[in-house]
Parts: structure tokens; C-alpha cells; sequence
């Protein structure tokens, strides 16, 4: 069955007045109808998920599916119906169910507005979609809170498009805006090297946007979600010998891009430091984040996968990677508002099995959820 418009039918009632293009960036803050205006946090603690759910097609064909997901390969709408029961139960049986929650490898808006009506119980009211038209899969996003300033940023390398987008959305929680950005970055089919300039043309536009967000409301905090293809240590896994989209707060790696050494104080250098720092971001284990070998003035991010994650999120030829993450501004250490509590990797029964591994899903039997692990952050309200 071909799927080459919306009815509009299935839709009202649950996106508002809405309309939502199949081919389009898809629901922008999306208010599910009956939603509650002033929804609460539980604990003082706001908690956010970002899970690579792994192919989660619907049972509608539109020619842009994998094989295995298509009427021909046996899959059907029931089997989506019931993959869909599966990771929603898995959710709200956490013991910490997450108020928002950023999905990648998502194939359409209706995917999110249909995991949003089966978790109804749990109020996550406000959706986001965003997909790049012919690509297979796209990015979503869930939240009990309320969504503005919803977009969708597309990425260009040398003229060309990169199959996924980066979906932007700010979350009001408790009169305290945060800015969200859910990231699927190019994997490295095709080479480790080959595509880092795909992955380097997505950190261009985080640092691009964290820059025009800083002048614009410099108290606002930033978090980086997703499944960014690289590892928090990638720079050393390839020996020091390239550039990454991530790199480590190292002198070698300073000294390498050029950057080690200039005076961050001096506004004549500022121009330059902002040129050579342009499509790769620092990552920092201190709290807030800063950097000791980079000079002022380069944007550098906390990554827990320095202190507080262990193992990693996903498992590949006997490895754990930690390409799964949450990169945090300054912004989320001052205690302002939300500021920084704990992150956690989700490494128990259903997402794992026992040994801890992620329990990955099967299309054919219909078993396992997921190759990656989902990531959790705890934020905390500052009381005045």
C-alpha cells in the first residue's frame, strides 16, 4: 500500500490543527489534543531520553523502507502495532519514567504521534518530527512539557544533503526554557575518515546555533542529544591522526587544529579562533565545562561519558562505543534553574540482557527492542 498523502481524518484530534506533510519536516510542536497547560516535574527532577529505537518503521509503504521492512519481506502494520506496545511498555515500566524523550531512526511523524498516544497514560502531549524528504528514517521528539521554537536543520556537504536533519526545539518546564537539539550524525559506512566531514558538517551547525543562541539569550541552557556516530574519545580510537566532529581537551589535539597556544584575551585572535574552531566541538570533563588547552573563546561542552557513564551505549564487534550522548553548556552547572544532576546509560532487562548488552531487534521473530542502549540525564531545579 502507497502512503502519498495524509488523511486528515486519523490525524485531527491528536495534532491540533496541524496538518501533517509525510514528506515535510513533519509535526512542529505538536500539541496532542486535551493537553494540560501547566504539567508538573516529579522530585524537583526533570529526566530526558535519547534512544536510537533501531528501524522503527510503520506498517504503511512508501517505497523508501529498508527491505526487510517492506509488504514483500513479510512486515506488516500488525508487526508494527506490536513493536510499537513493545517499546512503549519498556518505557513506562522504567522505574523513572523520562518526561521528554529524543527517538532516532524514526520513519514518520505518525510513528511519534502513535508512541505518544499508546504512553497517553503518561502525558507526553507535545511531538516534534523532522526528516529530510526520500530518506528512510528521521528524529523525534516527545515531551510532557510544551515546544517552541521548533526547527529543522538540514545538513550540506559540498552541495549535497546529508540523509538525516538535526531537529531544534526549546522545552518550557516549570517557566525555565531549555534548548534541545536531537541528533542523528552520518554513521561510518563508507569509512572511518571518508565521512568525518559529514559528522564535521553537523557540529558545524550545533556551533553555529549554540553561538546565535549565546548572543541572543545567553543564559539559556543547551543540550546536545543523539546518536552522533562518533565516540567521546574518538580523536585517540584514531590515533590523533584526523580531525573529529568530537575532540578531547588535549594539547595534541590543540596543537592540531591549530589552536594551541593563541591568546583567547586578545580580540584580534578572536576572529581567528572562532574560523578554526568552525565544524569540530571540545569536549570537556570539567563542571562547568571549560578547556585547559584550548585558548578562551572556543565553545566547549561537558560530556558524561567522562565521569559519570561507563561501558558504553552500543556494542559492535566486541567493543562498546560511546557514540550515543548529551553534550551540556555552562549554562546547566550555574544552578540557575535546571542544572546538572547524573546521566545514566539504561543497561537492564528489556533494553539488556543480563550480561548487559543491548537485546537488538529482530524483524523477522519480532524479539529485542533496540542495538543501543538509552541514555538518561537527571536535571535538578535550583530553589531560590
Amino acid at each position: 500500500m502507497k502512503r502519498n498523502y495524509v488523511n486528515w481524518k486519523s490525524v485531527q484530534g491528536l495534532c491540533g490543527a496541524v496538518l501533517l506533510l509525510v514528506l515535510a519536516a513533519g509535526c512542529g510542536g505538536c500539541n496532542i489534543s486535551g493537553a494540560e497547560r501547566n504539567p508538573s516535574v516529579k522530585d524537583n527532577a526533570l529526566v530526558i531520553m535519547t534512544w536510537n529505537v533501531h528501524n522503527l518503521f510503520d506498517g504503511v509503504e512508501d517505497g523508501t523502507e529498508y527491505d526487510e521492512y517492506r509488504e514483500s519481506a513479510g512486515w506488516t502494520i500488525e508487526k508494527y502495532r506490536g513493536r510499537l506496545n513493545v517499546i512503549a511498555k519498556a518505557i513506562s515500566e522504567m522505574e523513572r519514567r523520562p518526561d521528554i524523550i529524543g527517538l532516532q531512526e524514526i520513519e514518520s511523524a505518525h510513528v511519534v504521534i502513535d508512541l505518544a498516544a499508546v504512553l497517553s497514560a503518561h502525558g507526553y502531549r507535545w511531538t516534534h518530527f523532522s526528516k529530510i524528504p526520500d530518506m528512510a528514517l528521521g528524529v523525534g521528539l516527545l515531551s510532557r512539557f510544551p515546544l517552541s521554537e521548533t526547527k529543522s536543520h538540514s545538513v550540506y556537504v559540498n552541495g549535497d544533503i546529508a540523509p538525516r536533519p538535526m531537529l531544534e526545539a526549546h522545552i518550557d518546564a516549570e517557566d525555565v526554557s531549555l534548548a534541545l537539539f536531537v541528533c542523528h550524525w552520518k554513521s561510518k559506512l563508507g569509512g572511518d575518515d571518508a565521512t568525518e566531514s559529514v559528522r564535521r558538517a553537523s557540529a558545524r551547525i550545533i556551533l553555529r546555533r549554540i553561538r546565535e543562541l549565546m548572543e541572543t539569550d545567553p543564559h539559556l541552557p543547551v543540550i546536545i542529544m543523539g546518536d552522533l556516530n562518533e565516540n567521546h574519545d574518538e580523536f585517540y580510537r584514531r590515533s590523533g591522526a584526523i580531525i573529529s566532529a568530537l575532540l578531547p581537551d588535549d594539547p595534541r589535539a590543540a596543537e592540531f587544529t591549530g589552536l594551541y597556544g593563541l591568546d583567547g584575551n586578545n580580540p584580534e585572535t578572536a576572529v581567528l579562533i572562532r574560523e578554526l574552531q568552525k565544524d569540530f566541538i571540545i569536549l570537556s570533563k570539567n563542571k562547568p565545562p571549560s578547556a585547559r588547552y584550548f585558548p578562551d573563546g572556543v565553545l566547549t561542552l561537558y560530556s558524561p561519558w567522562s565521569n559519570e557513564l561507563e561501558d558504553g551505549s552500543y556494542y559492535y564487534r566486541n567493543n562498546w562505543e560511546t557514540i550515543d550522548h548529551f553534550l551540556l553548556s555552562t549554562q546547566l552547572f550555574e544552578k540557575t534553574g535546571w542544572y546538572f544532576d547524573t546521566c545514566k546509560v539504561v543497561n537492564i532487562p528489556p533494553f539488556a540482557n543480563e550480561r548487559g548488552f543491548p537485546v537488538g531487534y529482530n524483524p523477522r521473530t519480532g524479539s529485542g527492542l533496540s542495538d543501543h542502549l538509552p541514555l538518561l540525564l537527571f536535571l535538578k531545579m535550583h530553589i531560590f
